[in-house]
């Protein structure tokens, strides 16, 4: 009832002409934002509120009269004083004192904004999300500004595939394996998420899209905390999580480990309608897809001197995607009669692990902020992929014609890489300097081997089979300087230079294939401060997206009989450049807007041969594309209850083709909106609903249908650090990929997927020990080369 008061009188005051009281929250380093102001009456109660904002200022409006202002902020004492309103009241500087005693027993948290616009990134605050709380990696992300999961592609819109980073450190993973690892995530530990449009030249210029930077929590010292999760996932089936994570930091030891385990399956459905000249093929896949992960990491850091920190560090994964699949080809005349239907099971068994160690060491080179470290890394990858199948085929009587092909498909991957790479900050009077260098190695190796099974016996097709090698050397260089030329106006170049050589061998085809490259990759950043209300800023990078190491091998990888994919070992880098103009409106409201042209593009080809009747996957260098557009998001504390943050995009594809692949380019354009509110229903519940919209929309060789998303949440916080979150997701069914549509050589394909995207997911969790804990956390050297493994 207090509350609903409180909100009516709100209300109701912005249509009245009340009396203003105003000023400026501060503590001895400067200004805190979102502080708590009241004003109470005569009796206590509270007649009206608010919070500081950036600065740290404040205005409340109301009648005149005699009341209590009081200004409160975590782990500070309160500020309290008598004051009389008749017009307008500027209490100046309200200096808050910190509160010693219990300094130490809590955690600070600033409700800062939830969207900041730096001059190379996009920063978004999920801290009290009810997302994070009770979620994983992949909400997070879903509930970012301009970033999209869909078909197991994680992008900055705008920007196309883009790479994730957890505290600055580039995961190797992408597709359907960095989808398991930000699902296994868990997303109460995360503080910020950084879209970072265009990288620094610090960064790896490997990646035509931008960087998605995911910043864990950190703590205070001389402490420790374990964190433990159970979360059960009911789709059509089900599959749990359990996951540990135990920090320790005293003295000069700093340890983390932590332990992942999922566990159960998922329904995975694809439909595929091809229009042949001749007839057509309604394609229905159902698969029982397993979704089995393990994970651990563990990393010790030791301060060896004041200055000298020194650490280990081993991340290790072992995941078993794959499942039961049925793939169902119905085939129409071309009166549209039922000419014959296609059945093809097979089982699709998967073994992917890795192992990842990185030493590191950083010293401090005096006061100034000089400092170098150095990182020395080795990554080893292996997958296993047999996938057994049959193919039968009935009449349109639904009698069996027999079966007509039975195989065993294996492949075998192994990936090794060494790495070494130094990083200097150099500080020079008002320039911010810093350089430094990489080396990498990397050697691959693929073999497939493909037995046909029809006659009861495991016989070896050569053809079918292949040994393919590949080499990857890339030394790089470069060199980051930042200044502020003015009070309001900064400057920020850099530039970095990466020289690569490759060679890949191809036993079956007996190719040898060698490439060479050295490239300068700029980048230049400029931000305006002009005032508390508006900032502008602009930045260029160029960026090289080179092939991942699977798309280079020229064997044929079967489905079915009638489908296969295959990588091309001709398959040549691409680069492109990044324009991005922003603006920040009193620091709730940022505009960007953004052109990305991408020279010598490669990607996948649907292809069919309208004779043979087979559906082929490949990949080629054929695209010349401009992806432009404009991106708004908007934050909103509408009351102290209820948070809100917006996002609208209209985006714009125009491509060129640069070779002739039997197809027309599709340009067009797209609208993307999203809308987020959380509900405080009382200081332990919170009440979560999310959605999204995508039209309609053309770019490059595709086209894509209309989807859209509600999720609602809850989360509840019990005595003794135990939360319970419920979240039920896509809760109409619509935001799975659909009618993504393509049209080469005459031949018309329409493709949809769903992952199980409708869900509830229950989370229960529970945290003993101190969570003040500091985790110190780094990069692995060789992040990039382990990307491109999977």
């Amino acid at each position: 009832m207090k509350r609903l008061a409180l909100v009516t009188f709100l209300i109701f005051s912005l249509f009245i002409n009340g009396q203003e009281v105003k000023g400026k929250v501060v503590d001895t380093i400067g200004e805190i934002a979102f502080a708590n102001i009241f004003l109470k009456d005569n009796s206590g109660k509270i007649v009206t509120g608010t919070n500081s904002n950036e600065k740290g200022n404040f205005t409340l409006k109301t009648p005149k009269g005699k009341y209590t202002i009081v200004v409160s902020f975590l782990g500070y004492k309160d500020w309290k004083k008598q004051i009389e309103i008749i017009n307008i009241v500027d209490l100046g500087e309200i200096k808050l004192i910190e509160n010693a005693e219990n300094l130490d027993e809590v955690v600070i948290q600033s409700k800062r904004r939830v969207i900041q616009q730096k001059v190379d990134r996009l920063i978004f605050d999920v801290e009290k999300s009810v997302v994070a709380e009770g979620g994983n990696g992949v909400d997070i992300l879903n509930v970012a500004p301009r970033v999209q999961i869909q078909n197991g592609v994680l992008e900055i819109l705008g920007k196309g595939p883009s790479r994730v980073l957890i505290n600055g450190r580039l995961s190797p993973l992408e597709g359907e394996e960095l989808t398991t690892f930000l699902e296994g995530l868990n997303a109460n530990d995360i503080k910020n998420i950084e879209v970072i449009t265009t990288p620094p030249a610090k960064f790896e210029a490997a990646g035509r899209g931008g960087l998605i930077n995911i910043i864990l929590k950190k703590s205070k010292l001389n402490s420790w905390n374990n964190l433990s999760t159970v979360v059960y996932n009911q789709n059509e089936f089900n599959f749990g999580s359990i996951r540990n994570n135990f920090s320790y930091n005293k003295n000069n030891i700093s340890l983390v480990a932590s332990v992942n385990a999922t566990k159960g399956h998922f329904k995975h459905t694809e439909d595929l309608q091809i229009q042949y000249p001749q007839n057509f093929w309604d394609i229905d896949i159902q698969s029982k897809e397993r979704n089995e992960n393990y994970s651990g990491r563990f990393q010790v850091d030791y301060q060896a001197s004041e200055k000298t920190t020194l650490g280990l560090q081993y991340l290790g994964n072992i995941s078993k995607p794959g499942g039961f699949t049925t793939v169902t080809s119905t085939v129409f005349d071309q009166n549209n009669q039922l000419d014959r239907w296609i059945e093809n099971k097979g089982d699709n068994k998967i073994d992917r692990r890795n192992n990842a160690i990185n030493f590191h060491a950083e010293t401090k080179l005096d006061t100034l902020g000089r400092s170098i470290s150095i990182d020395a890394d080795y990554f080893n990858y292996n997958a296993k992929n047999n996938r057994d199948f049959t193919t039968e085929v009935f009449g349109n009587d639904g009698n069996s014609m027999g079966i007509t092909s039975a195989a065993l498909n294996i492949s075998d991957q192994t990936i090794e890489n060494y790495s070494s790479k130094i990083d200097v900050n150099y500080p020079i009077n008002k320039v911010n300097l810093s350089f430094g260098g990489k080396t990498s190695f990397t050697n691959t190796k693929s073999n497939i081997l493909f037995f046909d099974t029809l006659s009861g016996n495991s016989i070896l097709d050569p053809s079918r089979s292949n040994n393919f090698e590949y080499e990857e050397n890339n030394l790089a260089a470069y060199v980051s300087a930042g200044t502020n030329l003015t009070k309001k106006l900064e400057l920020k170049v850099g530039v970095r230079l990466e020289s690569t050589n490759t060679k890949g061998i191809s036993e079956q085809t007996n190719q040898e294939i060698e490439n060479e490259f050295t490239k300068l990759f700029p980048t230049v950043y400029i931000s305006y401060n002009k005032n508390d209300n508006h900032t502008f800023s602009f930045s260029y990078g160029k960026r090289v997206d080179r092939p991942r190491f699977s798309d280079l091998n020229p064997f044929r990888y079967y489905i079915n009989d009638n489908s296969f994919g295959e990588g091309n070992p001709f398959l040549q880098p691409s680069f492109t450049d990044s324009f991005e103009l922003s603006h920040t409106y009193k620091r709730n409201l940022s505009s960007n807007l953004f052109l990305t042209v991408t020279t010598d593009g490669f990607g996948v080809i649907f292809t069919s041969d309208p004779v043979a009747q087979t559906q082929i996957v490949t990949r080629d260098n054929y695209i010349t594309q401009y992806n432009y557009g404009i991106s708004e998001n908007y934050n909103a504390n509408l009351f102290s209850w209820w948070e809100s943050q917006n996002s609208f995009n209209v985006l714009g594809f125009y491509s060129k083709f640069q070779k002739d692949i039997g197809a027309t380019p599709r340009n067009g354009f797209q609208v993307r909106a999203s809308s987020n509110h959380t509900f405080s229903l009382s200081k332990q519940s919170k009440f979560l609903v999310n959605t999204w919209y995508s039209s309609k929309y053309s770019g490059g060789l595709f086209s894509v249908g209309e989807s859209y998303n509600v999720s609602l949440g809850f989360q509840h916080n019990f005595k003794n650090n135990l939360k319970l979150s419920v979240l039920a997701s896509d809760i109409f069914n619509t935001s799975a990929l659909n009618n993504l549509t393509s049209v080469v050589d005459g031949v018309e394909q329409v493709y949809g997927q769903n992952d199980s995207n409708r869900n509830i997911r229950f989370s229960l969790s529970y945290s003993f020990g101190n969570k003040k804990i500091k985790v110190r956390d780094r990069n692995f050297g060789n992040d990039e080369e382990r990307r491109r493994s999977n």
